[in-house]
């Protein structure tokens, strides 16, 4: 009830106050001022109008600071004793006064009181528009022109000569400066006003020449104007996007950056809302008067306009840049405008990003945690292809670098690539489902984070971690998925024992039972009866306890032959990978792994043919009696050719037991021990599949086979032929040697006994045959023999003689021979520098 009171004693109150005020001005001996005359009730509702309005000062609203200024201005004046008494008066009246909600505007009121009665003001000058007067009987000049004369000047010569420089002025001016204000704001919303029009040729908004107006309003007006142009510049951009959405080149990103584009716009269009408000006010003349007036000129349109200015500039920039860019590089290209000092700029850049980054980041979060590529309009920084299951980690997948935003380092893409692309292998290669329950696991322990907008632009941290945390529970389970479930390390080591040779006995039988069927050429040999074969060896050796599922992984393979060719030119062995091993042993490492059996092949090929030739080189094979019955010539010449053959054989002998035990230990072994060390190592498929290539490179590169040592390869495959023709060699010179006791033997027999004669006789056809000794007498044999030993002499000689020009020419190369292992081969086949003497320059 007491608040309903006071409301209704308010206008009572103002009312008194109004008659009160206005009683002040009255002539002398006038009558009292009627309360129902128009001039009061103008008066009246003019007061109430400003006590209703919302205007405030344009101060702090901090009662304290404006009690400081007072004391200020009071100690200023010399009245300390007095801002003393006013400071313990503020700090009663601050402690006590709890009713009164606005102190501070109080406190205010009073301070412009005191400055008002300071300058002499009078009470006509606080409510100016509530003047009154009677023409009639004033000697004031009235208002003429909106210019009110005052008394300071009594002949108003000031006013005078301001309202001769208003009449210059618009007669100079063809257009009033609301008719321009009034074109500005419609020119900045793209549209033409009376006197400003957009300018086809320059694309500017301008006025014509031929209309008069001042040059610095000129001016003003078309620096205004250029809001217009990145107005239409930005509007349009946005109605041409969105007419083609559809289309690829648009986008979601694009959408969105048309979307945030288009907010920005409406708060442009709710401000030339209030100030086309503000510009059906007049403009006045008099600069006293404007301070209560609400209105708008070039000048403060100006003022209004400049940071409206700075973001269509920006927004413009930004459509020129992006007008043929979409997805991730559309993003990375508005990111380089963010990187800006101006904290308005940065703020609205960072606001543009949060809306135009949503989708994007959005993909990245069903990549990691589903491995789901939707990816309509190539917008992503990921691109998938369709391949073979077993292309599907290394092709499968790949970063497009053109889409990849500056904000993601590309060290965070490879691990957004690799953890999606882990996904993708579990579920397709490895037809497994338990990623899911790792995800799973990744949305549990961070909740919002995790799901759908729980991170946007700015937040990289955010995304690193989420990113960092998925792909460990990821990767973690495809490698025991790898190695528990498909036995990783196991075919890795299947394929070391037997394509590699390092299963000895399993090697050894298989070679001595295929060696036969090897020797015949290539066109004659079935590979089914070498399948067979194989199977033998498996079973005769200990590889018949290893895993039915590697054994029946292990094949023949009859590489590409021609006429000419042997059974040790084409035999192989294979080795079927099958998804999703076939990841990492591809159809390019298999072609690798097969030159590595070639050339470990033919090295046992050499080593098993030096062990057949010490077995017919055995001492106790040629020590006979029969002997005794040569001539001494012959008899020293066959001992000279016997050790010419054993001193070579054991030259050789010692090469390839040095060359082969640098391969099968310091290559093949090293390096499957570091592999080992390297997988247990290893965090995730890449890493796996690093270390195997290493692997693979090391055998490669440490057995002559990489590219930088061609040349040794070809001299040691022409050392390897020489050693099998000596082989030949040997083999014929020692069926000579039988064949020679034999016949020795036989000529001793008596001729009466018949059975040996008829057996001899028999040995003597054969004999004939191959155009031997035997038929011939002890003479002949002698002289034949000696001419038989000297020639397997000879040979072995030429054998000899090439022999070491090629081994010096291998074993000179070791040196400057890149690889540090090849170094060391040197070493062992030079151990005691026997060649370094031989050949000085090595």
């Amino acid at each position: 009830m007491e608040e309903e009171e006071d409301q209704q004693k308010l206008p009572d109150l103002v009312k008194a106050l109004v008659h009160h005020l206005l009683s002040l001005n009255l002539p002398p001996n006038s009558p009292p001022l009627n309360p129902n005359s128009p001039e009061f009730r103008n008066s009246l509702r003019y007061a109430l109008r400003i006590l209703s309005s919302r205007l405030t000062p344009s101060v702090a609203p901090d009662a304290a600071a404006i009690a400081d200024s007072i004391k200020r201005r009071l100690a200023s004046y010399g009245h300390s004793s007095q801002a003393l008494s006013f400071a313990d008066l503020f700090s009663k009246f601050a402690s006590k006064a709890q009713s009164v909600d606005k102190k501070w505007a109080l406190i205010y009121l009073l301070k412009i009181i005191s400055e008002d009665r300071h300058n002499n003001t009078t009470a006509t000058t606080l409510l100016p528009n509530l003047n009154f007067s009677e023409p009639a009987t004033s000697n004031k000049p009235s208002n003429n022109g909106g210019v009110l004369l005052v008394s300071k000047d009594p002949e108003n010569r000031r006013d005078i000569a301001f309202l001769e420089f208003v009449k210059l002025v618009r007669e100079e001016n063809e257009v009033s400066e609301e008719v321009l204000v009034q074109d500005v704001l419609y020119a900045c919303q793209g549209v033409d006003g009376k006197f400003v029009k957009l300018d086809s040729e320059s694309k500017r908004y301008v006025i014509p020449v031929s209309i008069r107006v001042p040059r610095a309003p000129r001016s003003m007006v078309y620096n205004l104007c250029e809001l217009g142009v990145l107005f239409r510049k930005v509007s349009g951009y946005i109605s041409r996007s969105m007419d083609r959405f559809p289309n690829e080149d648009v986008g979601t990103v694009g959408q969105a950056f048309c979307s945030a584009l288009q907010d920005e716009l409406s708060e442009y269009y709710k401000l030339l809302a209030v100030l086309e408000a503000q510009a059906s006010n007049p403009i006045p003349l008099v600069s006293e008067s404007a301070s209560s007036r609400n209105y708008l000129s070039l000048r403060r349109l100006a003022v209004w306009l400049a940071e409206p200015l700075v973001k269509m500039r920006l927004m413009a920039d930004l459509v020129e840049k992006c007008r043929v860019l979409r997805g991730g590089a559309m993003v990375g290209a508005i990111h380089l405008h963010a990187q800006h000092g101006d904290p308005l700029v940065h703020e609205f850049m960072r606001r543009l990003l949060q809306r135009v980054c949503s989708s994007l980041f959005e993909m990245v979060r069903r990549w990691v945690l589903e491995g789901e590529l939707e990816d309509i309009f190539a917008e992503f920084f990921i691109v998938g292809r369709p391949v073979k299951v077993e292309s599907l980690w290394r092709e499968g997948y790949r970063l497009h670098d053109a889409m990849l935003p500056l904000f993601i380092s590309p060290s965070l893409a490879q691990r957004i690539l690799r953890t999606g692309k882990s996904i993708n292998f579990l579920r397709v290669c490895c037809e497994d489902r338990g990623w899911a329950d790792a995800a799973t696991e990744v949305v549990a322990d961070h909740g919002t984070m995790a799901r759908r907008g729980g991170f946007g632009y700015g937040e990289t941290d955010t995304l690193e971690f989420l990113v960092d945390e998925a792909s460990k529970r990821i990767d973690k389970h495809l490698l025991d998925v790898i190695f528990k479930r498909y036995k990783f390390k196991e075919h890795c080591l299947a394929i070391k024992q037997y394509l590699l040779l390092g299963q000895g006995d399993f090697v050894q039988y298989l070679m001595d039972i295929v060696g036969p069927e090897l020797s015949e050429p290539a066109n004659t040999i079935s590979s089914f009866k070498l399948s067979g074969l194989l199977e033998t060896a498996i079973r005769a050796s200990n590889a018949q306890y290893d895993d039915p599922d590697i054994l029946d992984r292990l094949r023949v393979k009859m590489m590409p032959h021609e006429s000419g060719d042997r059974g040790w030119d084409v035999f192989s062995l294979e080795y079927d990978a099958r998804v999703p091993l076939d990841t990492v042993f591809t159809e390019s490492v298999m072609t690798r792994y097969l030159r590595i059996f070639n050339f470990l092949w033919k090295l046992r090929r050499v080593e098993h043919a030096l062990t057949g030739a010490w077995k017919t080189m055995k001492p106790n094979c040629i020590t006979s009696n029969s002997f005794t019955r040569l001539q001494h010539a012959v008899k020293m010449q066959l001992v000279s050719t016997l050790r010419r053959c054993q001193v070579l054989w054991v030259e050789i002998n010692h090469f390839i037991s040095n060359l082969q035990y640098y391969i099968m230990f310091e290559v093949l072994e090293v390096s499957w021990s570091n592999f080992l060390a390297e997988m247990e190592l290893a965090k995730d498929l890449d890493d796996l599949l690093a270390a195997h290539e290493k692997y693979l490179h090391s055998i490669v590169e440490k057995s002559l086979l990489g590219e930088l040592s061609q040349s040794l390869y070809k001299s040691l495959f022409v050392i390897f032929d020489l050693i099998l023709r000596f082989r030949s060699c040997a083999d014929r010179l020692y069926e000579g040697i039988h064949e020679l006791q034999a016949r020795i033997t036989e000529s001793s027999i008596s001729s009466r006994d018949q059975n040996k004669s008829r057996s001899q006789k028999q040995l003597s056809e054969k004999s004939a045959e191959q155009g031997s000794w035997i038929a011939d007498g002890r003479k002949a044999l002698t002289q034949r023999a000696g001419e038989f030993l000297r020639n397997m002499e000879q040979d072995l000689d030429a054998i000899a003689k090439e022999y070491s020009s090629l081994q010096e020419g291998f074993i000179s190369q070791l040196p400057v021979q890149q690889h540090v292992d090849l170094k060391f081969l040197f070493f062992r086949l030079d151990f005691n520098e026997f060649y370094r003497r031989l050949c000085p320059s090595m």
